[in-house]
């Protein structure tokens, strides 16, 4: 169960690799998180990322979980929430993809489509009635606010995030007064391995202040969470340009 300040005891991480994931899980370990699961393809990565929880004293196990894999999920995340409770669920996996690539090959602009919108669907979905099964809990999921509006140089990964924002804001309507909490959390540019070697973004943020971000919306029981925060008037005047003067914009 979560502790009197709403922070979680246990987590499960979708996307066990994500370095915005684990800087999550490490302030949540060192608040009072005691007990988290990894969900990701089994690869020394998972392996490494559960021991590093480990060595700062929370109980770490790991689940094999593949995103373009829905029909496994169920019986992936399943087995996690019959051990017991889950407090919070961080679904935290997603690809960025190569813009100009992708625009060439579909095929390759589909499997960014399945990560971050269909894969996460199945998943959330999955999650979501577990939760609501055991009556309390928090979904997390982190979006973008490249989903806010389709940039020329992203549209391909930022109409995926479209659509997940959607789905993770529709579904914290249908879980209204469940029991289960559902948080959208919408960073801009994040300095991660993903994004290395990219035009670093006005605002730019780091894994921890998103973490940051994560444990005060926690606190508050927010249903969206902008990092950094002064991204929300940003983006609000860029949602409401006319299309012909934001196709112009340097973006």
């Amino acid at each position: 169960m979560k502790d009197a300040f709403g922070l979680p005891q246990s987590l499960l991480v979708l996307g066990g690799t994500s370095e915005i994931a684990l800087a999550t899980a490490r302030r949540l370990i060192a608040r009072r998180t005691r007990t988290v699961w990894l969900a990701g393809r089994p690869s020394p990565g998972l392996d490494e990322a559960a021991g590093r929880l480990r060595e700062l004293g929370a109980e770490v196990r790991t689940v094999a979980f593949d995103a373009l894999d829905p029909a496994a999920h169920g019986d992936a995340l399943g087995k996690v929430f019959a051990e017991g409770d889950i407090d919070m669920v961080l679904l935290a996996f997603g690809t960025l993809g190569d813009q100009a690539h992708d625009e060439r090959d579909p095929g390759a602009a589909v499997r960014v489509a399945q990560t971050n919108y269909t894969g996460a669907v199945s998943a959330g979905l999955v999650c979501a009635g577990a939760l609501q099964a055991q009556g309390h809990g928090s979904l997390v999921v982190l979006s973008s606010v490249a989903g806010e509006r389709a940039r020329r140089a992203n549209f391909i990964y930022g109409s995926s995030k479209a659509g997940l924002d959607a789905f993770a804001q529709g579904l914290g309507d249908a879980l209204y007064g469940t029991g289960v909490h559902v948080m959208v959390v919408r960073p801009g540019f994040v300095r991660t391995r993903m994004t290395a070697g990219l035009p670093e973004a006005p605002l730019a943020t780091t894994p921890e202040a998103v973490a940051a971000a994560v444990e005060l919306g926690l606190r508050r029981r927010a249903e969206t969470v902008w990092v950094p925060g002064a991204l929300r008037m940003v983006m609000s005047a860029l949602r409401h340009l006319p299309r012909g003067v934001f196709r112009r914009l340097p973006v």
